[in-house]
């Protein structure tokens, strides 16, 4: 089956690519252009930067010690969207290998000599997951003959021994070639690996042992900390390790970091790490909305975890969170024209940041760039968007569930359907059965849908083309299947079951309102604020031009006023007031700020669509007036 994750047990059991094909919509559209423009744009730059001539042994090398990574990581995009570019790329890397299977093109000669910053192993886990991509969707060739090769020899090497990377990455990847292949001792690697990390394993850095997550043995943490790409990436390993071996305290150990994180560690956006200096989480309730860091990568191995830890539990707060980081962080990461991206995601800019067509050598955020010196968020981006489809919908012992809500053809669990929808600019889903069959159809409804209703019945001329219109549910026997009645779903999934025919429909209707959403006020940095959301994006407010200044407006907690922007997509205009402070020459006082009373409109757009109109000033949390 096509999929980068294929647990052998679970409450869930995930469908692959052949078996979720994305239309237009929201998300067909994004997959579309990662295959046809940023895997190319991706690939241009790195033959461009040299990262590729390190495979034919042009010197002198370029790009960091993990550039080897990127090229796996594109690899596996490759694979995953069936691209025609692999076998020329793929057989440039094989070429490169050595004859025990050793395939690193900075440290050959020098072999495992840096296991703090090297990242060897953190590199052989991105070309064993591309070799685990070639294998489902192609079969055995001579590139996955190299994977193999590699995971042999890194068996052999640490089998034994305390030894591990820097950078988790190995362990899950290991996991699933043991999947893959049924090899035994690429998962008794992978839970070694993993057991080694906190006793300590490595050695001492100035930034302290949690940044690599050595400073705990996996269990015993009660958080995610320390690096948030190498925390997630761990806890991903983790889960894989724990399903495979029925470790269920491994498991509940990475439930209880994973909610404790969500609950003091992550900001609106789904996004985490909000420490510049070590790409860190930071501690509980450190949430600055202009120092969030909330790496691109970061986003993603969220998106894994939670979708690792939905497979295993089936509970649908996994769901949620992956919809709000998948519509937040992975959609902002890439510009509209797939040639550009963020590295940091962070909630309010106060400068526009300065134009370039070139590498970015910083990260921080503010303007999207066509590459970077450490380009990990491009090659993640495109393995991600070109796997997309295999984590909309899963099967349970019933029947079939959808759990992110697009355009698509969906097959599993004895049911054939198609999902029409306009989400997330509107709240109607429509599912249509394109075959008779008997079984349970699931539709998640998210956390924020209070009021939302489902509906059952055969479909009436004109109801799938609205996409708003509720159908109603029906009972289970097949005289009331064929009648209209509405009830309410409440968040969780609405279930309908029955004896389908083809041509029935199950509608979910959501509402869309605009909110505002307040902050908890143990986090500091965002008291005396207020955000807007509206379904699962969050709305940012951006100033091109900076006219009038962001940094100068307060939000009047009004309802907000919705607007039809380019292509569907929905804006808001909220109602605010300019210059609120308490004196002309100092910003402090001993009595309360008052009101201010000229009054303005301030235009919201939804935050993945910031910034793609050139540099610009923007802001997530608004100050509220008065």
């Amino acid at each position: 089956m096509a999929n980068p994750v294929l647990p052998s047990s679970g409450a869930l059991s995930p469908l692959g690519l052949d078996a979720v094909r994305l239309a237009p919509g929201f998300w067909g559209d994004r997959v579309a252009l990662n295959r046809e423009v940023t895997i190319a744009h991706a690939h241009e730059w790195m033959e461009r930067e040299g990262w590729i001539g390190n495979f034919r042994g042009e010197l002198p090398r370029r790009g960091r010690e993990f550039s080897d990574s990127e090229i796996y990581k594109l690899l596996e995009a490759m694979a995953w969207a069936d691209h025609p570019d692999f076998a020329e790329l793929a057989l440039t890397v094989v070429k490169a290998q050595e004859g025990d299977g050793y395939l690193n093109t900075r440290w050959s000669g020098s072999r495992y000599t840096d296991f703090e910053w090297g990242h060897e192993l953190y590199c052989y886990g991105h070309l064993i997951q591309a070799g685990v991509a070639r294998l489902r969707t192609h079969g055995q060739d001579a590139f996955t003959e190299a994977v193999r090769k590699a995971a042999d020899h890194v068996c052999r090497r640490f089998m034994d021994g305390t030894e591990t990377c820097g950078h988790p990455e190995l362990e899950m990847a290991m996991v699933e070639l043991y999947r893959a292949t049924g090899v035994e001792r690429y998962l008794e690697l992978a839970r070694r690996l993993l057991e080694r990390r906190g006793l300590p394993a490595l050695g001492p850095i100035h930034l302290g042992a949690a940044y690599f997550q050595d400073d705990l043995p996996v269990r015993q943490a009660t958080t995610l900390r320390g690096h948030a790409v190498r925390a997630l990436y761990l806890a991903c390993g983790a889960v894989d390790v724990a399903v495979e071996t029925g470790d269920d305290q491994l498991l509940e150990a990475v439930r209880s970091q994973w909610e404790r994180a969500v609950a003091r560690r992550t900001h609106l956006t789904g996004g985490m790490g909000s420490r510049h200096a070590d790409e860190g989480f930071g501690e509980d309730f450190e949430l600055p909305p202009d120092r969030a860091y909330a790496e691109t990568c970061a986003g993603i191995a969220s998106i894994m975890l939670s979708h690792r830890l939905l497979l295993a539990t089936g509970e649908v707060a996994y769901a949620d969170l992956a919809e709000r980081t998948l519509f937040n962080v992975l959609a902002t990461g890439v510009a509209l024209d797939g040639r550009s991206f963020f590295y940091s995601n962070p909630l309010q800019v106060r400068v526009p940041a300065e134009p370039s067509d070139g590498i970015n050598l910083g990260h921080s955020g503010g303007l999207r760039s066509p590459w970077f010196a450490v380009s990990c968020c491009p090659s993640n981006i495109a393995r991600t968007f070109a796997s997309l489809g295999s984590y909309l919908a899963a099967a349970d012992p019933s029947g079939l569930r959808i759990h992110h809500h697009t355009p698509a053809v969906i097959e599993g669990a004895g049911l054939r359907v198609a999902v029409e929808t306009g989400y997330p600019w509107s709240g109607g889903v429509a599912v249509r059965m394109l075959a008779d069959g008997r079984g349970r159809l699931s539709l998640r409804v998210p956390a924020w849908a209070e009021g939302a209703t489902v509906g059952y019945g055969p479909a009436q001329a004109g109801d799938l083309a609205r996409r708003e219109a509720p159908f109603p549910a029906g009972a289970r026997d097949e005289a009331a299947a064929r009648t209209r009645i509405v009830r309410d779903a409440t968040p969780g999934y609405a279930v309908v079951e029955g004896e389908w025919r083809a041509g029935d429909v199950v509608t979910l209707d959501l509402p869309m309102a605009p909110r505002w959403t307040f902050p908890d006020r143990r986090v500091d940095a965002l008291r005396g604020t207020a955000a807007v959301e509206r379904g699962p994006l969050v709305y940012c407010a951006e100033s091109v031009a900076d006219e009038p200044p962001l940094a100068d407006l307060s939000a009047r907690l009004a309802p907000p006023v919705e607007h039809a922007g380019p292509s569907g997509v929905v804006e808001l205009e909220v109602e605010a007031v300019l210059g609120e402070r308490v004196s002309a020459g100092w910003p402090y006082s001993s009595r309360p700020a008052q009101p201010a009373t000229t009054g303005t409109s301030l235009r919201l757009v939804p935050y993945h669509r910031w910034g793609n109109a050139g540099p610009a000033t923007m802001r997530v949390w608004l100050p509220t007036a008065g």
